[in-house]
């Protein structure tokens, strides 16, 4: 097919996107009216073998927005006290540019069209990013707006677990589950995992049959 040199490995990969794996922490599972207090998005790279490789991390601790409710329960479950002044947490706005920045330029350089979310249960991660985007009136996300791909979905099939933890477990990763439930730490795990499914299924070199050419089939 002609132009085919000139598309970039990752590129091609994955139809022209770039997968970021994403995690949030937050105070509730509304996403238009609970805050979101943490976000940390992974980058990754394809080697020459054609195994995928995390790249970067970012990483931001978010301010509540204004009149944003505080779920008790969701800050037990995370230990977050969102206005400890130790967390150096930023507004939405500059934490989804701190993050967006180096996603868009990493969508440039591996020659893709746009991001698509990973992430465990990656709906709710992505309904929490549109939500603050919608709010704070970005006009540049560079996530695909419902596409994803979700680890819980893969880990089920590979491993035939779906919590993070025992899916992570089972794919050989570490896990300690002291640092679990901060977005950094989840995210990096995610991306791990993904990481893992997609290179366990590159080895098993699975190619899709060519359909026959031959005149008359």
């Amino acid at each position: 097919m002609h132009g085919e040199s000139n598309i970039l490995p990752m590129a091609g990969r994955f139809r022209g996107f770039l997968p970021v794996v994403v995690d949030v922490e937050t105070a509730g599972f509304n996403a238009g009216t609970d805050a979101l207090l943490e976000i940390a998005a992974v980058t990754l790279d394809l080697d020459e073998r054609g195994h995928l490789h995390p790249r970067e991390t970012h990483h931001a601790h978010v301010l509540p927005f204004e009149g944003a409710n505080l779920n008790p329960e969701a800050l037990a479950f995370t230990g977050i006290d969102p206005y400890h002044p130790f967390r150096n947490a930023v507004a939405e706005t500059e934490a989804l540019h701190k993050v967006f920045r180096p996603i868009r330029r990493a969508v440039k350089e591996q020659g893709c069209n746009r991001a698509i979310l990973v992430g465990h249960n990656a709906f709710f991660d992505l309904c929490f990013i549109n939500a603050a985007v919608e709010r704070n009136q970005l006009k540049r996300n560079p996530f695909h707006p419902f596409s994803t791909f979700d680890t819980v979905s893969l880990a089920g099939l590979a491993y035939g677990q779906t919590v993070l933890a025992r899916a992570a477990q089972a794919a050989g990763l570490e896990w300690d589950s002291e640092q679990a439930h901060s977005a950094l730490y989840d995210a990096e795990r995610t991306a791990e995992l993904f990481c893992a499914i997609v290179n366990r299924w590159e080895d098993l070199q699975i190619r899709v049959p060519q359909a026959s050419s031959r005149t008359g089939s």
